[in-house]
């Protein structure tokens, strides 16, 4: 996955160094877009460079400055006072950012206070409030794109309820693991379960056989995120303070479940207002194919929301299917005869899978990429 860094062949700027090597190379903002970033100790630069139509989305600055660039012309979208959360961000979250705060319980993070306020405001008919949701998604869209530009990206699809201390936990951190180590970015969605043990797979790819062995036993002390979210979360820092400097993995959450925590091995995490926006842009940037493992109803639906575009090729060449269970997805959720059926006779044919064991599913993603 390619590390953000300054791209001075666009106009978007969303880091200070971004802007100082912007400033520094061009002698001028006109016409950039500068997201999110703090200018308070920027003002000379402000006040002697040209910012004739650029447009600054959420950054601080000094009020002369301000004054100085709206004469240029530029459009200034000031920060939004009182939010626990940056509607103009440039960049996706860590979970250092979501999780700040946690010594103090999961209720005091800027995560847990982020859900507060959608709870608070997400019926009430407001258009203001509405509008910093629709914008925040979309920064985050943005900032996802960039991150993933160029990667192969494999989602691990599964249910929430599958618990630390099981093989199927152990069995899913393996196939992240196995699958970050072949070259590939595991995304998922970013919650507990499953999502979190394909996230700590790729995050122990760098580390040998003993590190995932010792994080199953420690983490299996805390199996769910119940009845404490802050035990819960809590445990999975000590493994990342114990192992730091992990691998690289996308988690893609949404507080629209916001009772389900984001887990912290994903490295970079993309979290969403809107469900249904997070669940189709999960979906459309696993480039590399999915695997599906064994969950409930909102598997089902991701099954389904990912074979629609293949059966249609309306994203182009189907992508690999590869569902593992034979016995779930057969007999306890039939939902593999139906997938078959789909596919008979159309391209996406040749690109489904179903496998008995997790330890099938990469050679089977491997075959049906081929």
């Amino acid at each position: 996955m390619p590390a953000h860094a300054a791209h001075h062949d666009d106009r978007e700027i969303e880091t200070l160094e971004e802007f100082d090597a912007t400033v520094s190379a061009r002698g001028t903002l006109a016409g950039h877009r500068v997201q999110a970033v703090d200018l308070t100790d920027r003002t000379r630069e402000l006040l002697s460079t040209d910012t004739a139509g650029a447009i600054f989305l959420g950054c601080a600055m000094r009020e002369d400055a301000a004054a100085k660039i709206r004469g240029d012309g530029a459009l200034v979208f000031p920060p939004v006072p009182d939010l626990p959360f940056d509607p103009y961000r440039g960049l996706v979250y860590s979970p250092d950012e979501l999780f700040a705060s946690l010594p103090d319980g999961y209720e005091a993070t800027p995560d847990a206070r982020t859900y507060a306020w959608f709870q608070r405001t997400k019926a009430d008919g407001d258009i203001y409030a509405s509008m910093l949701r629709a914008v925040h998604d979309d920064s985050v869209s943005d900032a996802l794109d960039e991150l993933l530009s160029g990667a192969p990206v494999v989602g691990v699809m599964g249910g929430h309820a599958m618990a630390r201390g099981t093989e199927q936990y152990a069995g899913a951190a393996r196939l992240g693991r196995e699958l970050a180590r072949a070259g590939f970015t595991v995304a998922t969605g970013g919650g507990p379960g499953a999502m979190e043990a394909a996230n700590l797979g790729a995050y122990a790819a760098p580390f040998g056989e003993d590190m995932l062995t010792e994080s199953l036993e420690l983490l299996a002390k805390a199996p769910r995120f119940t009845p404490s979210i802050t035990q819960w979360a809590t445990a999975a820092f000590e493994i990342r303070g114990r192992w730091p400097r992990g691998g690289r993995s996308i988690g893609i959450p949404t507080w629209f479940y916001g009772h389900e925590p984001p887990n912290a091995f994903a490295s970079h995490i993309a979290k969403y207002f809107a469900n249904a926006t997070r669940e189709d842009g999960l979906l459309a940037r696993s480039n590399a194919g999915v695997v599906f493992l064994p969950g409930a109803a909102g598997t089902v639906q991701e099954i389904f929301d990912n074979a629609t575009p293949n059966y249609y090729e309306s994203r182009g060449e189907p992508t690999p299917m590869v569902l593992v269970n034979r016995a779930h997805w057969t007999e306890k959720l039939p939902t593999w005869p139906l997938l078959r059926s789909l596919a008979r006779g159309r391209s996406m044919e040749a690109r489904i899978a179903l496998v008995d064991r997790i330890e099938e599913a990469p050679e089977a993603l491997k075959r049906l990429g081929g």
